[in-house]
């Protein structure tokens, strides 16, 4: 009886036992469910448009933008090129396929959407490399003379290879000029900060940066800015180009400013906008010396500079059509060049949405189009500062994404390279996490 009786008093005590561990096995096993319903698989192959093949044998990796670029996966792709990850939590990513040492990046797709990626062979110099246009901005106060270059360069290889090296592509500066930055951008995709390196003698300097065949009007683009002592109100320029042949060479700079050009190279007014001056040069072979003298001061109009920028984003460029080229692009005609005759309007036109608009205004209209109740029939391109037809929302949303997250990877990057001040890391990446989370929640 007593031993019963002390069965049946233990019997509360070990019920409540069963509960809890009842309870906490299904509290992990929910969490556990969620984890699983988080996790996701991206998958895709790496075609190898060299050769047509699929890419064998080739790295892939999954990238995570949060976590400073940490490899989250990795696969090798089969012998179909196929490959297989899968996402440890729920982004943002980027998938990387390294091909020959050179690495080719596209967003994780979202959903069940394939992750395909086109790589190409790379070799140190390649038939076909060449520069559209080398454009200086030039501007004068307080003793110091600001240039702003950028360089606008067509891979046309065929069959396609990417032209990359430690010294892919070379450029000489004034011996004088002191490098403030530099960046380099993808036929498709943003701006990323990286190093300007040193080569061979003074000034000049070498972009350790893949430039990938052209992406149909898209090319690979290059910018640097510096500064050279400009304490006697003059200065004169001697540059070339060290390998490359540029089938175009302007110098822009404020009305107050004189310019008076030097042996090498002739070059003519262009119009443009009224309150810049355009000097524009052709065909200027490697090697030779381009020679021009800068006087007086003076600052490029910024309210100018903006609403050209915003005019040139949404029209200008060109009629688009359904697949997103510029039918009515200089490009497009016979003999390619920087565009029309020097005595038509704006021969630099077709640069201007890169060249005045930066890379803020390309997050500013991507947020401001993803905030927003999309127009019907045209989507923003990040990659060109253009609007372009689209063939589904499914379609925009994706390109919008890619391009966010290719920013928050050359946030990362800067970070990594000691190009940005910490305080203005974490206030960037907070803006454009912000709008990522708010376009993932929307697509």
């Amino acid at each position: 009886m007593k031993h019963a009786l002390a069965k049946s008093k233990k019997d509360p005590f070990t019920s409540m036992k069963t509960i809890q561990f009842v309870l906490r096995t299904l509290a992990l096993s929910l969490l556990l469910i969620g984890a699983l319903a988080q996790a996701a698989t991206v998958t895709g192959t790496v075609t190898n448009k060299t050769t047509g093949k699929p890419a064998v044998g080739d790295a892939v990796e999954l990238v995570d933008v949060q976590a400073g670029m940490r490899t989250a996966a990795h696969a090798t792709t089969d012998g179909s090129g196929h490959y297989s990850l899968s996402e440890p939590g729920s982004g943002p990513y980027l998938v990387r396929a390294m091909h020959q040492g050179a690495g080719y990046f596209i967003a994780a797709p979202q959903g069940s959407g394939p992750g395909n990626i086109t790589v190409y062979d790379v070799a140190a110099k390649v038939q076909g490399v060449s520069i559209e246009a080398d454009v200086m901005e030039v501007e004068a106060e307080n003793g110091q003379l600001q240039v702003t270059e950028r360089y606008f360069v067509h891979n046309t290889s065929s069959p396609p290879v990417t032209q990359w090296s430690a010294h892919s592509f070379e450029i000489v500066l004034p011996a004088e000029a002191t490098v403030d930055g530099a960046e380099a951008q993808r036929p498709s995709g943003l701006p990323t900060s990286i190093k300007l390196d040193p080569y061979g003698a003074k000034g000049h300097y070498a972009f350790n940066f893949p430039i990938q065949p052209d992406n149909g009007e898209k090319d690979t683009q290059f910018q640097l800015s510096y500064h050279v002592p400009y304490g006697s109100g003059k200065f004169t320029f001697s540059k070339s180009q060290v390998s490359l042949p540029a089938d175009n060479v302007a110098v822009l700079l404020p009305k107050s400013m004189t310019f008076t050009s030097g042996a090498g190279a002739a070059f003519k007014t262009a119009p443009g906008d009224p309150g810049v001056q355009t000097l524009l040069a052709r065909n200027v072979a490697p090697g030779k010396a381009v020679e021009f003298t800068i006087s007086g001061n003076g600052s490029m109009p910024r309210e100018d500079q903006g609403t050209g920028a915003g005019q040139q984003s949404g029209a200008g460029m060109g009629a688009q059509d359904s697949g997103g080229q510029d039918t009515g692009a200089p490009g497009n005609q016979p003999g390619g060049g920087i565009g029309n005759p020097i005595n038509t309007p704006d021969p630099l036109s077709k640069y201007k949405g890169w060249i005045l608009g930066g890379l803020g205004l390309l997050l500013v209209v991507a947020a401001a189009f993803l905030l927003r109740k999309p127009a019907p029939g045209a989507a923003f391109d990040a990659g060109t500062g253009t609007a372009q037809a689209f063939a589904s929302p499914l379609a925009k949303n994706a390109a919008l994404l890619n391009a966010l997250k290719e920013e928050l990877f050359a946030v990362e990057s800067e970070k990594i390279n000691g190009t940005i001040k910490p305080e203005e890391y974490a206030q960037v990446k907070a803006a454009l996490e912000t709008v990522l989370r708010r376009a993932l929640n929307r697509s």
